[in-house]
This record gives C-alpha cells, structure tokens and sequence, in this order.
C-alpha cells in the first residue's frame, strides 16, 4: 500500500540523548501531526520499514506505535496498517502545506504590560552585591538545618502529618509563632489568629486580596518598599504617598488624605522604617491609630526584622496594642534563611479565615516540611542559639561600616548609624544619578534610589545592607562606592 508520508524523523532521533528511543518516535510522531504533516487518515510505514529507515530495532517502533494508539494519536484498521487517528481534526492547509504557527497571543488576551510594569531582581552572579538589608545565610549552621529536617520529617511522619492540610499552614509552627508573639511582642494571639505565607511579601499580597478592591486607596510613605507599592498596583489598588521626617510618617498628611481618598488601608515598616531606618514615635503611632480608627481604616503593619534591634529593647509592635486594627506581618527569612520562604501574617480570626481561602487556590497547603523544620529549630532552641550569634555578628558588622562609611565617603555623603535592622540609609552632596552610574561601572550592584521612591519630592539615597557581607567583602564594596561618588561629583 501506497505510503505517502516521506520518513523525517531521523533527523530528530539522537541516540546520544537521555530520553529513550522510542520516547523520541512518540514525541517526533506527534509534532508532525500537531503541525500538520501528518494528516488524519495517513498510513504509516509499518513497524519493519519505520525501523529499518530509522536504524533501530523493530520493537522499540512497535513499542512507540502501541504508545501512541493507547493515546489515541494513532489507530489500526485491520491488516491494512497504522494510521492517524481520523477523528483528529486536520491542521494542514488545502494545499498539504503545514500551517504557520501563529503567537497566542493574537488570538488571546494575556494581562501583561509590554515592557513589564517592574523587572524581575533576577541575581547575575557578577560584581559586589550591596543588598538591601539581607542575612548572611553563610553563618547559619547548615548541619543543624539538616538534622532539623530529618528530625521534623520523622516526627510528622509518624503522626500521619505529611498530608494535604489546612492552608493556614503547620499546626506546630503557628502554635511556636503564636507563643512567640504573646511572650516576645505582646500581640494577644492564638493560632487562630495566624497563617503561614511564603515570606512577607506573599503576606502582604494576602492581605491586600481581602482588604481592596480596584480603585481604593492605600497609603504609603513617600519613600517605601517597591514591591509593596507594585503589590497594590496589581491588585488595582491607587497608591497614595505621604510624607515622612526623623520621626516617622506624617499623621497630619494621613488625615489629609482619608478626608480627601476613600482609604482602605495604611502600609508601613514603623519598627525600622524601609528604606531609611528610623523608628515610629509612640505618639504618632497612638495618633494614626487614632486616625485609622475614625476613618476606618486598616494598618498593615510589615515588621520584617524585629528581632534585630541594636540600641535599647525593640518596640512593641502597633498590633499588641490594637489587634483589631492592625494586620500584622513577620517572616523568619531574616532570622533563618531567606531560601527556607517562611513568613506570618497575624491578624482577627475572621481575616485569617479569609486569607486562608486565598491561600486554598493558589499555594493550597505551603511546604509541610520546611514549616515544620523551622518548628522543630524553634522548639530545639536552636533557633534562639542562632538569633543570638547573629545579633553578635551583624552588631559588630554595624559598626565596622559605619567606620567604613565614615573613613572612605565622610566628605561625601550623611548617615546615621541605625538603632537596628541590617542596612544603612545614606544620602549623598552630589549628582545621586551619575554616582549609581558609576558605581554600577565599578561592578557594583544595588536598587536605585528611584526603587524606593513614591513621589518626585521624596529625599533621594541609597539603603545599603551590611549584614551579608564580611569585612573584605564590606571593604571592597565601599571603596568601589567611594570611587564612583569621587568621579560622579
């Protein structure tokens, strides 16, 4: 019988490759149907002549062949051979030819800004990173993680917890973060009242989900954390940004604006304002309690370095004393690793219960355990072992680039040395934009300073974190930067 289809398919089978033989036949088999080459209805070579033009052995072709019926991609008719299966719709033109792919999206809408609205902080690997406030995962004890997850793998495994789960996340770790936030923070919170997130960042998205809708407003400081700003934006939230000096946001201005804005929620970092450091006053945050009160408005409360506070003790977060008010964001990135993905979102019952919903059609129950990993490092105490020599390292870390600062760019720049989180706040005299540029031609790496910026008037600097890097690394850095503000002057 007459085969008009001309065997190709040797050009895609490569013996050298990890996939099996007959594997490729399926897939090279099924391409020139999906394009069209393949009509339904056309007969194949039988199983001796595909192998034969092929060079392999007949049963792989016969192994292929009975694949690809089983499918459906293929049918049998008897004695006379292997076909397309006719009820295949055809892809090829009147004339024979293959059809010309054409891009989806000319057929369908995808809900994407060309160029994207903010680029993804993809690591190259290249150059002096100067990060903007990350731990160095290298001083964490990479023996203890592994034990911890052995012991945390055996443990759920034998009380049957390695199954699907409640969104809101581990039992056992929101049982430690709860105690944790009751006995170290003063926020009045059982596990109810929590819900495991992939870091703070997924937090905030959460809790932006049940708060706004497309059109309302939320605060912001005039110098804040971009992707917070992006976050709200995506969700078709309108930003609003207020202003800030030494003591923290502008309560009058926040006023102004709930007057002015139909308001929905209030987002800052009052413990170690992002990006410049500075501390919420207690009496601008009782005043903004005030205010959000009246005006009933929700705080989102981003606390995402408390435990690393180097002058006095840390303040008490706004949401130990107004829980009802106030949504309440922490992660253990800072304190463990940031590659663990493990942060919290505090708040009433009701939000939980909400956001837990939101986790349902997307991160359906999180990472058991990794989450029950970082319980067992709490419960272990080696968790506390650790804040401790970290809180001794990136104290120490502090002041050696404060030094740095003062030694290699005092002439060129103000800072103040923070009472705690891992990173600086510095403003330069000169041009900033000729000196970043500079810089990034020196081999140095860090976020504009236009990232945190959320109105033109904003102060304009650089938050450079120091916790990650050693003293070399910490040297090389700054001399680099202290070049660029020389030649960008």
């Amino acid at each position: 019988m007459l085969r008009p289809w001309q065997v190709t398919l040797g050009e895609r089978i490569d013996p050298e490759r990890g996939t099996p033989i007959y594997m490729q036949i399926i897939h090279a088999l099924i391409r020139d149907i999906e394009t069209g080459r393949l009509l339904s209805g056309t007969y194949l070579p039988s199983s001796r002549e595909l192998a034969a033009a092929l060079g392999v052995n007949r049963k792989t072709v016969v192994l292929a062949y009975e694949d690809l019926i089983a499918q459906g991609w293929l049918s049998t008719e008897g004695t006379r051979g292997t076909m397309v299966s006719r009820s295949l719709p055809s892809g090829a033109s009147a004339d024979g030819a293959p059809p010309e792919v054409e891009a989806p999206s000319e057929h369908i809408h995808y809900r994407f800004s060309e160029p994207p609205a903010r680029s993804l902080a993809l690591p190259d690997g290249k150059g002096i990173k100067l990060d903007e406030g990350a731990p160095d995962g290298r001083i964490f004890p990479a023996d203890q993680l592994a034990r911890a997850y052995r012991s945390a793998i055996s443990r759920a495994s034998r009380a049957n917890r390695l199954q699907y789960r409640d969104p809101r996340g581990s039992q056992l770790l929101r049982e430690q973060i709860a105690e944790m936030l009751r006995s170290q923070r003063g926020l009045p919170v059982t596990p109810a009242n929590i819900c495991i997130t992939r870091g703070s960042q997924n937090g905030l998205f959460l809790a932006l989900q049940v708060l706004i809708e497309p059109g309302d407003a939320v605060i912001v400081e005039e110098l804040t954390y971009e992707p917070a700003v992006a976050a709200i934006r995506a969700l078709g939230g309108k930003v609003i940004p207020v202003g800030l000096d030494e003591e923290g946001i502008d309560v009058g201005e926040v006023e102004a604006m709930c007057r002015r804005h139909a308001v929905r929620a209030v987002f800052l970092t009052p413990h170690h304002q992002f990006p410049t450091t500075i501390a919420l006053r207690p009496e601008r945050r009782l005043q903004l309690l005030e205010i959000a009160r009246q005006f009933g408005v929700a705080i989102i409360e981003d606390d995402y370095d408390h435990e690393f506070h180097f002058q006095s003790q840390p303040l008490l977060p706004m949401a130990g004393y107004a829980p009802g008010q106030v949504l309440y964001l922490g992660s253990m990135s800072k304190l463990l690793l940031p590659a663990l993905r493990i942060g919290f979102l505090a708040a009433p019952e009701a939000v939980i219960d909400a956001v837990a919903h939101r986790v349902s059609l997307t991160d359906g129950m999180g990472n058991t355990v990794t989450e029950e990993t970082a319980a067992e490092l709490i419960r272990n105490g080696e968790l506390r072992r650790h804040a401790r020599k970290a809180w001794r390292v990136y104290s120490e870390r502090r002041q050696a680039f404060a030094a740095l600062l003062d030694a290699h760019l005092g002439s060129e720049v103000d800072f103040a040395v923070p009472d705690g989180g891992l990173a600086f706040w510095v403003k330069f005299r000169g041009d900033i934009d000729r000196i970043e540029a500079r810089a990034r031609a020196q081999g140095l790496r860090f976020a504009s300073h236009h990232s945190f910026m959320t109105r033109e008037t904003a102060p304009k600097g650089l938050r450079l974190g120091f916790a990650s890097l050693n003293e070399a690394e910490a040297t090389r850095a700054i001399t680099a930067l202290a070049e660029a503000a020389r030649l960008g002057s």
